[in-house]
């Protein structure tokens, strides 16, 4: 007989069940997997039960199966993934209603979920190349997209002004992050947020974080902001129109048409607040620009375009430091600046407000972009600089093969992962300058061919 996956009614039974369980002993109970118990529909659960009156660890089980019993191989390894996570489903919900979490709310949400199989492909995808970030620039920042925020921004004139007024964020501003997380909200994801939290928290490789938000996406729905058959948005779990994730949502979302509810869904005023409330609250000064692009003096050393390295725009002015076309750099205090391309590309001075962006997404690529689109929305220029087009993005694996070629030649740049952390780039600067090189701590496929030279 081939068993079949746990049925609704029977996860809603054992939840019934344990529940009476843990009332009568008073005592916590762990689930056990059903890799290790046989399942059948007729079995509603299986809970270990610590100290109650048989012994101190007496196992409940149905009548018709054993605990030593092995799985029969007639399961099939989707039978036992739905299987599994039924019973992880039960566990989270019972832990959601010792939380607060009310009947009502659990039933209109996690009785409706389903494993969202993508989620998992999508978390755990390493994408062998990379792109240059000229590449990802010319990707986001195109002719039609400056064009649909400059028409969004006259669309929605009052709502900025007003967000301007109580949070200082500049329209450009919040069009660009609009434009970028879900093309003026034409895409902000079409998955149910319960399934890919539910799905990312049972694969197990960041549960503590899902299980987190996913407990911030039902206070969501019990607060009574969002029906939750309306509460998609990414494989991630990302919500509405500027994609919060649900604590986002939970610490900055905001009520701005006054209706009772905070809607980042369909409501532009919530959408608009609620975004600029995150940046506002994240460091954004309304007296300092996002950045601006400079000329770098002759014999500027590329080490020191470091985000560790923080002084006021004056002091990077006395070093040589110029806009573009000359004029003075506006005022920025902690200001660093930026090569992403490494010396031979363009170069840019940034300050709080790209770090506020920083808090938003978490990639410099994200926030200098944001910071570029803006810029052509309200008007300004493109990138002046020219892009070293003719270099390529090192692999992950390529990424790797320089960790472990710079830790063989005494430069630390930690665990070989394939990412370009701060350490990485220490190590690769400092192997810059021991080779009489630019230390810009640019990755190119000539510095990894030179690492890998027998000393």
């Amino acid at each position: 007989m081939v068993w079949k996956p746990l049925t609704r009614r029977a996860m809603r039974a054992a939840e019934r069940y344990i529940d009476t369980m843990r009332s009568r002993h008073s005592m916590p109970i762990t689930l056990v997997p059903p890799w290790a118990v046989p399942f059948k529909p007729a079995l509603l659960a299986v809970a270990v039960l610590a100290g109650c009156a048989s012994g101190p660890s007496a196992t409940l089980v149905s009548a018709h199966s054993s605990a030593a019993q092995p799985a029969s191989p007639e399961v099939s390894a989707e039978a036992l993934t739905e299987q599994r996570f039924a019973y992880w489903l039960a566990a989270f919900r019972a832990s959601a209603r010792d939380a607060g979490i009310d009947d009502a709310t659990l039933d209109a949400t996690l009785s409706k979920v389903r494993l969202y199989h993508r989620a998992v492909v999508a978390d755990r995808a390493q994408p062998e190349f990379t792109r240059t970030f000229w590449d990802y620039l010319d990707g986001v920042i195109t002719e039609r997209r400056v064009s649909n925020g400059q028409q969004k921004l006259l669309e929605w004139r009052d709502q900025v002004d007003a967000v301007n007024a109580r949070y200082g964020l500049p329209g450009p501003v919040l069009m660009a992050v609009w434009g970028i997380e879900s093309n003026f909200g034409g895409n902000y994801g079409n998955v149910p947020v319960f399934d890919a939290l539910s799905t990312l928290g049972f694969e197990g490789r960041r549960e503590a974080w899902a299980k987190t938000e996913l407990m911030a996406a039902l206070q969501i729905v019990q607060r009574g902001d969002i029906d939750p058959g309306r509460m998609v948005g990414s494989w991630a779990g990302a919500m509405g129109q500027t994609q919060f994730m649900p604590t986002s949502y939970l610490a900055y979302a905001v009520d701005a048409d006054g209706d009772g509810r905070r809607d980042i869904w369909s409501s532009m005023p919530d959408v608009l607040a609620s975004t600029a409330n995150f940046l506002a609250r994240s460091g954004w000064q309304a007296a300092e620009p996002w950045g601006v692009e400079v000329q770098l003096p002759s014999g500027f050393d590329p080490a020191r375009a470091d985000p560790g390295v923080r002084q006021s725009s004056e002091q990077w002015g006395t070093e040589g430091v110029r806009t573009m076309d000359g004029a003075p750099l506006p005022a920025m205090a902690d200001a660093t600046v930026l090569q992403p391309a490494g010396a031979r590309g363009p170069a840019f001075l940034v300050g709080r407000n790209y770090r506020a962006l920083l808090r938003y997404n978490n990639s410099m690529s994200y926030a200098l972009t944001v910071g570029l689109l803006s810029q052509r929305i309200a008007g300004g220029p493109p990138v002046q600089g020219a892009w070293p087009r003719d270099l390529r993005a090192l692999t992950r694996g390529e990424v790797m093969a320089l960790q472990i070629a710079l830790n063989q030649r005494g430069f630390d740049s930690g665990t070989p992962d394939g990412q370009m952390g701060p350490a990485t780039r220490g190590a690769l600067r400092a192997f810059q300058r021991s080779a009489g090189l630019p230390a810009d701590g640019f990755p190119t496929e000539a510095l990894l061919k030179l690492a890998q030279q027998t000393p």
